[in-house]
């Protein structure tokens, strides 16, 4: 094959006008773009290089194009809509703009808000990032990869906390052409490996938070932060530097496209362990121009948003960052939740909105701490809760204590590129604002089709009657990174994402979530895959059997818990057990109670009956609160 020569110059920052309805948008693959394959090692112009990266892409025969299948069959047939019930969002379709990568949309228009501040960490001193600032360093970073030999469909590993300078790493990369993985850095070692490994990355990006646990993950590391922390880091001030001075390679570019992955989160999905979620251009600026369909002219430079939910899960990069600095508002950017120093961003920063997880609204209702603050003085509009249930109390309890403050739900997840549903927006002709129900997730956002099918039979059904959750757009993934089967069970023939939720929509086009098939546990937003729970636990060898299933509790939403089959004779208590999990995972994956039973039940399939454990723990609890 021949190589295509390569250069690097600063990416567009301008929108471009081949704008068209999404819903006659084609597919990237009808318009004839096709894959890069994997190429040969290439030797960049620049002598002073570090020649450490030049190795073949991604493995595109492995990149499934699932995501095509969805965009190829947005067009129902006559019979398919009479055969099927599909549901379509209220709004009318909105325009998506063709052949625009992500940086390209996200930061178009940079240059009129130059001076303007794009992103600021909400502790004394902490870092801030302009708008021209974040357009100069994300060209300069997609550059310095280019000269270190990041290649188009490399994938770059980013194990960084909430910074100001997260999204300019996170664009950089996408700019380069290159995938971007975020990674929980407080995970363990072994676990940020496992990612790194199982994506193929090339490159990893991290601070002090986890430089020891990235160090020897066996690729390169760009340090940010103090190069005394970092021995042995390549420096992320250096680098980018080194960039400047050395100027464009005199090799042509080889752009980016639409169709091109540029994101690989990772996802526990509807089962099993964690897999990397292949989400292309398409699939990012698609599903922002659906989720920001109602966002009016008059809130450009105008909104503040916090951005305290991880940036390396799809909502915090794509729903917080990425839709804020596209309407040119700021980001107030926090690591770790904290009472008082999240209330004092709120006031200090003039928050307006304020993506949370309900564990922080329960603090902000009943916590003693949020009696220190004046809060008659927050410019507070909305905040929004996407990543666990709302407890109706809650809701009530939150309401009565700031009454002038909007709670959205929403719903989505990364295998949709973030949100699906959503509670707010304007009405057809433009008029006042609709707000979906409460206990509602919302209603349909534009360019979707959204089912309810029966688990059993496969049919979809009509209003009102609960089904599985299914959606269909072009914000579906590409599929699971190297795991064909896995996509095939979740993608269907027809495009349609099967999300594993159970759910039904009312004679409004209102969504209810009434219950999961998926097994997943969500631990104050975290997804916690139970099979990986139970591998861990039976590797112990004091374990013959395990099973680990969620327990509602009103602070997280959900906690692990766990039925153990000890062997026996074995001297291990069940706090010994607990704590042989908490030392091998993160922490809000650990086991939060667990008990010794004489054996776990299976359905004749071998399928465990998790349901039966979690609904006799609970009958046990009250059974000796009692």
């Amino acid at each position: 094959m021949t190589q295509r020569k390569l250069t690097c110059t600063p990416p567009v920052l301008t929108p471009r006008k081949n704008c068209v309805v999404a819903a006659n948008m084609p597919s990237p693959s009808s318009r004839g773009h096709s894959l890069p394959m994997p190429r040969p090692p290439v030797v960049s112009s620049n002598a002073n290089a570090v020649p450490f990266l030049l190795l073949p892409t991604i493995n595109q025969q492995q990149q499934l194009r699932m995501g095509d299948a969805a965009i190829a069959t947005m067009h129902l047939h006559d019979a398919e809509e009479e055969q099927e019930h599909i549901f379509r969002s209220r709004f009318p379709p909105v325009a998506v703009p063709d052949d625009v990568t992500v940086p390209e949309f996200v930061l178009a228009g940079a240059e009129a808000y130059a001076d303007k501040t794009a992103l600021v960490e909400a502790a004394p001193g902490g870092r801030s990032y302009t708008y021209g600032e974040v357009a100069r360093d994300v060209a300069r970073f997609a550059r310095a990869l280019r000269s270190v030999g990041v290649r188009r469909g490399h994938v770059v590993v980013v194990a960084l906390p909430n910074l100001a300078v997260y999204p300019v790493v996170s664009l950089g990369i996408m700019s380069a052409g290159a995938v971007f993985s975020g990674v929980n850095p407080r995970a363990v070692a072994a676990e940020i490996k496992k990612q790194v490994e199982d994506s193929e990355a090339r490159l990893v990006v991290a601070d002090a938070v986890a430089y020891d646990k990235v160090k020897d993950a066996g690729v390169p590391v760009v340090g940010i932060g103090d190069a005394a922390q970092l021995p042995g880091a390549i420096s992320w001030d250096e680098l980018l530097a080194a960039a400047d001075r050395t100027g464009a390679p005199a090799v042509a570019l080889d752009p980016a496209q639409q169709s091109d992955l540029c994101a690989l989160p990772y996802s526990s999905g509807t089962t099993g362990v964690s897999k990397g979620v292949m989400l292309s251009h398409r699939n990012l600026v698609f599903s922002l121009c659906s989720s920001m369909f109602a966002v009016g002219n008059e809130l450009v430079g105008q909104v503040v948003t916090l951005g305290l939910m991880p940036f390396f899960h799809i909502y915090g990069i794509t729903g917080i960052c990425c839709a804020t600095l596209r309407h040119k508002g700021t980001v107030v950017v926090m690591d770790r939740f904290d009472l008082r120093a999240f209330l004092g961003a709120l006031l200090t920063h003039r928050v307006m909105f304020a993506p949370v997880v309900p564990p922080i609204m329960l603090a902000m209702v009943k916590s003693p701490v949020a009696n220190e603050f004046d809060l008659s003085g927050l410019a507070l509009r909305s905040v929004m809760t996407a990543a666990a249930p709302l407890a109706p109390d809650l809701l009530a309890a939150f309401e009565r204590k700031f009454p002038g403050v909007q709670v959205e739900e929403a719903y989505g997840l990364t295998e949709h590129s973030c949100i699906t549903l959503t509670h707010a927006g304007g009405d057809e002709e433009g008029g006042p604002v609709q707000i979906a129900k409460k206990k509602s997730v919302g209603f349909i956002l534009p360019n979707l089709e959204v089912k309810f099918v029966d688990p059993d039979t496969g049919r979809s059904l009509p209003k009102n009657t609960p089904g599985e959750i299914c959606v269909r757009s072009q914000a579906v993934m590409q599929g699971y990174y190297r795991r064909k089967e896995e996509t095939e069970r979740t993608i269907d023939a027809a495009g349609w994402l099967h999300t594993g939720d159970v759910g039904y929509i009312d004679d409004d086009g209102d969504v209810f979530i009434v219950d999961r098939i998926k097994e997943l546990i969500k631990y104050k937003g975290f997804q916690v895959a139970p099979a990986e729970l139970e591998a861990i636990l039976l590797s112990h060898p004091s374990v013959e059997d395990a099973a680990v299933f969620g327990l509602p509790d009103e602070e997280a939403g959900e906690i692990p818990a766990s039925c153990v089959v000890r062997r026996r004779g074995a001297p291990e208590s069940e706090a010994d057990m607990m704590a042989y999990v908490a030392g091998r995972v993160a922490s809000y994956k650990k086991l939060r109670m667990l008990r010794f039973v004489d054996a776990i039940p299976k359905s004749v399939s071998g399928k465990i009956l998790r349901r039966q454990l979690r609904d006799d723990f609970i009958e046990r609890a009250k059974t000796a609160a009692a």
